[in-house]
């Protein structure tokens, strides 16, 4: 049983830590229900979409990819299997390292993440201003916000 003050628990790493995991995981369904329905894109095809787009050649190695969105390598290239099929994406082979593959964002990739991009931006400001309500999650949500870069 532990005796200490609830001020002392409620601040602790662990607990910080929880509240940071539920905020985090009602905000990614939200984002992921709403890109789902009106773009017909899963939250990770975003977000592989978004890094492609803001490579400087429209390219990630499939490895820096992953590493970007937090994905295993097998995951990574289911993913991007699904964005080809779709016609938002294709793999290259590096020509230097014949090993290398790369995953290259098409104009029709570039153009759904364009026209998702703004619904994310929706989503998310407006499930943190909700969360934000919550007495529970309020604290973390402003911590969130206010440590943006200046």
């Amino acid at each position: 049983m532990n005796n200490a003050p609830t001020s002392l628990a409620a601040t602790s790493d662990p607990a910080v830590w929880d509240r940071v995991l539920a905020l985090h995981a009602r905000v990614e369904r939200e984002l992921a229900n709403a890109l789902q329905r009106r773009h017909g894109i899963g939250l990770s095809e975003y977000r592989a979409l978004e890094n492609l787009a803001a490579s400087p050649d429209s390219e990630l190695r499939m490895q820096e990819l992953a590493d970007k969105i937090g994905l295993g390598q097998s995951s990574v290239t289911r993913l991007v299997e699904r964005l080809k099929g779709a016609g938002y994406a294709f793999k290259d082979l590096c020509p230097s390292d014949k090993r290398g593959v790369y995953a290259v964002i098409t104009d029709e990739g570039r153009s759904r993440y364009a026209a998702a991009r703004a619904t994310y931006a929706e989503v998310l400001s407006g499930a943190l201003n909700s969360h934000g309500s919550d007495p529970a999650l309020a604290a973390t949500v402003a911590a969130l916000r206010s440590a943006r870069p200046a």
